[in-house]
């Protein structure tokens, strides 16, 4: 690693990934390699805090990998890794957890939304997610943590972790992380309403073949006032052309703007040019997951040496921390 600063950032599990995925996180990885050393982490024992998803965590960590590297994460260069193969992290969550009141975790909105999504299952694991989270930033030392603004306070409670351990260890050892603030579009699924994923099932997964991606494109909802095809359309409340603005050059956007609003272009029309634009920017990345996808162990065999790396910043923290809190 250089001395560029060091990114941190981490994902939960969920498999192949969507459109939604790609535009909030994975194309925001992939530039910051550019200027920064990045540590990727798939956070497996995270996604253990809703246990109905325990038998699908190794299939989608390997999944997700995929992705990633298919969208151009450099394994070179960056460090990819899954969460439970550096048990220094949940270490480190335990000697945070000593400076952390419960009290606050409990009030977190955080907390208390998914304390109403799952009440009959408010485990241990769930009061002390933003725990773990600061262990999984703090024990690779970074400095840099893209968020977008929905996790501005998670970053924000995980500094306050660090300054009380800082405070009453009187030893600066642990980095208290940065926020970089990134564009994180709110990317709507395909009944035009919700926000894409898949436990609405309204998702466009990127390694779908092209006919495949056809078909889901055609059912997306678009402008709810546009009956006939004769009706002028009004682009800035269609999701369709939202994913335009993304996919589609500068000049065809305001083409497709111009002809919406005039009707010179129908629905059918706008939605079979953006499955065009879609397969035409995703080619290139599914041609790269069909050939990893090839050999599986390859995957592994990247997160593997990843949590090698890992393990070796790990290692470094977890003793500082130790000497810090004199229990070695």
């Amino acid at each position: 690693m250089s001395n560029k600063g060091r990114v941190f950032s981490g994902a939960r599990p969920t498999g192949r990934q969507h459109l939604g995925n790609y535009l909030g996180a994975i194309r925001n990885y992939v530039d910051l390699q550019e200027d920064y050393d990045c540590v990727y982490c798939i956070v497996d024992l995270h996604a253990m805090t809703t246990l109905a998803e325990l038998q699908n965590i190794k299939p989608n960590t390997a999944e997700m990998a995929l992705d990633w590297l298919a969208a151009g994460l450099r394994p070179e260069d960056t460090i990819l890794f899954a969460q439970s193969h550096v048990p220094q992290v949940t270490e480190l969550h335990t000697i945070l957890s000593m400076f952390t009141q419960l009290g606050k975790l409990t009030d977190l909105p955080t907390f208390k939304d998914k304390v109403r999504l799952q009440p009959h299952n408010v485990n241990y694991g769930l009061v002390g997610y933003p725990v773990l989270m600061t262990a999984d930033i703090t024990l690779y030392k970074a400095d840099i943590v893209p968020v977008g603004v929905d996790q501005q306070s998670h970053i924000e409670f995980a500094r306050e972790i660090v300054r009380t351990f800082n405070y009453r260890t009187k030893r600066q050892v642990l980095i208290e992380p940065q926020m970089k603030n990134t564009d994180f579009p709110k990317v709507l699924g395909t009944d035009g309403k919700k926000k894409m994923g898949k436990s609405e099932n309204n998702h466009i997964e990127l390694s779908l073949t092209p006919e495949e991606t056809n078909k889901v494109v055609s059912t997306m909802v678009t402008d709810p006032q546009r009956v006939r095809r004769t009706d002028p359309g009004n682009p800035e409340v269609c999701n369709v052309f939202t994913l335009h603005k993304y996919f589609s050059h500068d000049d065809k956007v305001a083409s497709i703007d111009t002809e919406c609003r005039n009707a010179g272009i129908g629905c059918v029309d706008c939605k079979r040019m953006l499955a065009d634009e879609l397969n035409d920017h995703l080619g290139p990345f599914r041609e790269r997951r069909a050939e990893l996808s090839r050999n599986p162990q390859y995957i592994w065999d990247i997160l593997y040496d990843g949590a090698d790396r890992a393990q070796k910043i790990a290692s470094k923290t977890i003793a500082e921390v130790k000497s810090a809190t004199g229990i070695a």
